[in-house]
């Protein structure tokens, strides 16, 4: 039996699209393998949100290149959002290359192999026009699981290549996503993550009009479902219904990533954000005052187009300010086909890198100051894995999206939900000991 790899980069969206491989790839009578040099098809699915990881997609193509001068009879797949960017280019300047598949031709994947398999080169960039169908595919299941419920952006924010290689926003439909959780449910999930580029934006274009809000409410109700996760939320579109429903339904967990993406008006107009900071600073207060026990977590791009030093002391002010759980910042990197091409790249280097270690700085004394709150309370954990020493140690996530590692004197299942103890906050996870019901701590 003949095997495949995959190596993925960029979103969970990317993982997801990985899994469709992966499946399509069993259908037709491969096999996992282990590792890239086990491999008879090595595929890289890649993202282009920023420069790093299409870097990263060449490294990866270059190991397997190596793969394949030893073993000719290897095939190497490019996937993903460079590859819909880029297209047949990627065939033109590679000939270790065997395919391209885009984001949109995943559902010719199985066609695209067979010309594999006859000895052809392929390439499919194809976008596909009409309503977004996933159709129901066998995948392995974990407790926590990921459902694409939507693709695309209509936004067009200037730095951001999504609108171009995933296109415009498409909503699944309910029944279909509702098919699939309840697949994943019954094979042994637990918690649900919905994915899409604007979550908020779930629905339109729909015959029967479903709001997210509504999908969310609709998917904590499939039996067998004890979590529900969403992620990305856009601040254009974030509304007070979504806010009721995190703080209403029991399912929905305390956590919300809201991009902000720099903490200055001028930069946010120049970045096509469709919002100013005071807007989105009232948006971020309402929620936690409505849950207090909410957890934040955003973007940030440093170093962008005209960013002054008063621009980028706004943005270490919004931190400041709100206080995130959690960030994922970036020096700015252009990409080729966006709007900010246009704009010169005016931030030197060096600057850009010394804005990034300040954020990660400050943001590093947020972490720490918040993560001290979780000492001596009690939270909800999913057991997710546990310690490959010590047979009493495992690990998890509470609600908020914290990792916690904890001991306990009971036996475990990954998927089973026990409340922990916590005796020591580090920056990026929790450490404490199950207890059981009202147990002194």
């Amino acid at each position: 039996m003949r095997k495949y790899f995959i190596h993925t980069m960029g979103c969970q969206m990317n993982e997801y699209d990985s899994l469709r491989i992966a499946s399509i790839l069993e259908k037709m009578g491969f096999a996992p393998a282990e590792t890239m040099e086990e491999g008879d098809y090595l595929i890289v699915n890649t993202c282009s949100v920023r420069e790093k990881p299409q870097h990263k997609a060449d490294s990866s193509i270059g190991r397997f290149k190596q793969i394949k001068k030893k073993r000719p009879d290897v095939k190497i797949g490019f996937c993903g959002c460079v590859a819909q960017q880029d297209g047949a280019k990627i065939l033109k300047h590679s000939k270790y290359i065997d395919f391209v598949v885009g984001t949109d031709g995943l559902d010719r994947m199985e066609e695209v192999i067979a010309c594999v398999e006859n000895g052809q080169r392929m390439c499919d960039t194809q976008v596909n026009e009409g309503s977004l169908s996933i159709g129901s595919f066998r995948r392995s299941v974990n407790v926590s699981s990921f459902v694409t419920i939507m693709k695309g952006c209509d936004n067009f924010c200037s730095y951001c290549i999504v609108p171009y290689v995933r296109g415009r926003e498409k909503s699944r439909t309910l029944g279909e996503i509702t098919d699939e959780v309840k697949y994943l449910a019954d094979n042994g999930a637990k918690e649900i993550t919905l994915l899409g580029q604007n979550v908020n934006s779930y629905g339109k274009g729909l015959e029967i009009s479903v709001s997210f809000p509504e999908l969310i409410n609709r998917v904590s109700d499939i039996e067998g479902i004890r979590r529900v996760r969403f992620v990305t939320s856009h601040p254009k579109d974030f509304s007070e219904e979504l806010i009721d429903v995190i703080k209403s339904n029991e399912k929905v967990c305390e956590y919300l990533h809201l991009p902000l993406q720099a903490g200055s008006d001028r930069v946010l107009k120049a970045m096509n954000r469709k919002y100013t900071y005071d807007k989105y600073k009232d948006m971020v207060l309402r929620a936690k005052e409505a849950i207090p026990d909410i957890a934040l977590s955003s973007d940030f791009i440093v170093g962008f187009p005209g960013e002054t030093d008063e621009d980028f002391e706004c943005t270490l002010n919004a931190l400041r300010e709100i206080e995130y759980d959690t960030i994922f910042a970036f020096a700015y990197s252009v990409r080729p086909g966006t709007a900010a091409e246009k704009l010169a790249d005016d931030v030197p280097e060096q600057v850009k890198k010394m804005r990034l270690a300040k954020v990660l700085d400050l943001q590093k004394e947020i972490i720490a100051r918040r993560s001290k709150a979780y000492e001596k309370t009690v939270v909800e954990v999913m057991v997710e894995g546990r310690g490959k020493k010590d047979e009493k140690q495992f690990s998890g996530r509470n609600r908020q999206n914290k990792v916690v590692n904890f001991s306990s004197e009971k036996e475990l299942n990954t998927g089973d939900f026990v409340k922990v103890y916590v005796t020591q906050a580090r920056p990026n996870s929790l450490y404490g000991k199950a207890v059981e019901g009202d147990q002194d701590v």
